[in-house]
């Protein structure tokens, strides 16, 4: 099982960046999932989960109105479109894999995970 995250890098406040993760060896299409956030000296923290179908999203209250999770499942890849971004921002970005098919805002409930994309947002 796989999970390669991508689409990171290093931009300026109010840039737009888009993440990608290419799932593989699993049936993507029977599994929630999630982006989740980890900056320095901080715990890893919820960003956002889409359904199994991708018929219903939740985000974290942070990210609301700027950032858009989405899924192709014929692809069998995660996306995470980022508009507005601010510095507080800036962090280890993963994507996670759930066998709660509706997703989770909790990351106790996402079994597999990615290596993490950085994303660096200047003022």
């Amino acid at each position: 099982v796989q999970l390669q995250a991508s689409g990171g890098g290093l931009v300026q406040a109010g840039d737009s960046l888009r993440l990608s993760c290419q799932v593989s060896g699993l049936t993507f299409s029977s599994y929630g999932m999630g982006w989740f956030r980890q900056a320095p000296g901080k715990e890893r923290e919820f960003v956002a989960t889409i359904t199994w179908s991708g018929g219903t999203t939740t985000y974290a209250d942070s990210v609301k109105g700027r950032f858009t999770i989405s899924r192709d499942n014929a692809k069998t890849t995660l996306y995470l479109q980022m508009n507005s971004l601010k510095p507080e921002d800036t962090a280890v970005y993963y994507c996670a894999a759930s066998l709660r098919a509706y997703g989770s805002t909790s990351r106790m409930n996402f079994n597999v995970w990615g290596q993490g994309t950085q994303v660096t947002v200047s003022s």
